[in-house]
């Protein structure tokens, strides 16, 4: 493995998280088990579970198998994701909005220090 690949393994880890995350909100906004969405979508249950973990990157067949089974476009699956994405950011702008510029520099710098405990830097 790379540097750079190292480097970008934190990230693509929390990517995958995230998307599992939002995987698993498409399924129980239609009152679906993992067992159910993957009945309907023709995957194994355990890659429903996988897959919601972010244990698992699937394939473009997967993918489609899985709109399938939550009855939606893939495009529109990549939509909501990235929409919620900029819904969190819109939230946290909002938020610091409403404070004073000492406390959004404070933040700013919690946020820095935080992101290089991680390694995001």
């Amino acid at each position: 493995m790379s540097d750079q690949q190292a480097a970008e393994q934190p990230a693509r880890v929390e990517s995958d998280r995230r998307f599992g995350r939002h995987v698993k909100s498409c399924r129980r906004a239609r009152g679906l088990t993992q067992e159910a969405l993957a009945e309907r979508s023709q995957l194994s249950p355990d890659t429903i579970r996988r897959l919601e973990r972010g244990t698992f990157s699937p394939s473009l067949d997967a993918l489609r198998k899985l709109c399938m089974g939550l009855q939606m476009q893939l495009s529109a699956l990549f939509d909501s994701f990235d929409l919620g994405e900029r819904e969190a950011a819109r939230e946290l702008g909002d938020a610091l909005a409403g404070v004073t510029p000492e406390v959004q520099e404070a933040l700013f710098q919690l946020v820095a220090v935080l992101r290089r405990q991680r390694g995001d830097d």
